[in-house]
């Protein structure tokens, strides 16, 4: 389903590194929390070219961990008919939708009441 490699925008990995530096949780962890919090908002990512510019070229098991198989599943489902390209860059846009409600968090205590 989805390539071993994947990898984000510059943008949502400078966001996740800041909320690792206030936090302490790693950004494939609070990757993971954005996902499937833009997965529960309703967010749909309409095909486009994202540029997946980041240096954090990471495989899908320490990116995704033991959630892989239910997110697999849910971009499955969310999208029936993309390709493993286009379900990498809808992983991508959720990511990056989610952690813009999680990425100003101060401390871990603030992070965890806005789960």
């Amino acid at each position: 389903m989805l390539p071993n490699r994947m990898q984000l925008s510059a943008q949502t990995e400078e966001n996740l590194k800041k909320l690792k530096a206030y936090t302490g949780i790693t950004p494939n962890i609070s990757a993971r929390l954005a996902f499937f919090r833009s997965m529960e908002s309703g967010f749909r990512y309409q095909l486009d070219e994202r540029k997946l510019d980041g240096a954090l070229v990471l495989d899908k098991v320490t990116w995704l961990g033991e959630t892989a198989l239910p997110t697999e599943l849910l971009l499955k489902l969310a999208y029936p008919n993309f390709p493993s390209k286009d379900l990498m860059r809808a992983w991508a846009a959720h990511v990056e939708d989610g952690i813009s409600s999680l990425r100003n968090h101060r401390s871990l205590i603030e992070f965890s009441k806005a789960l």
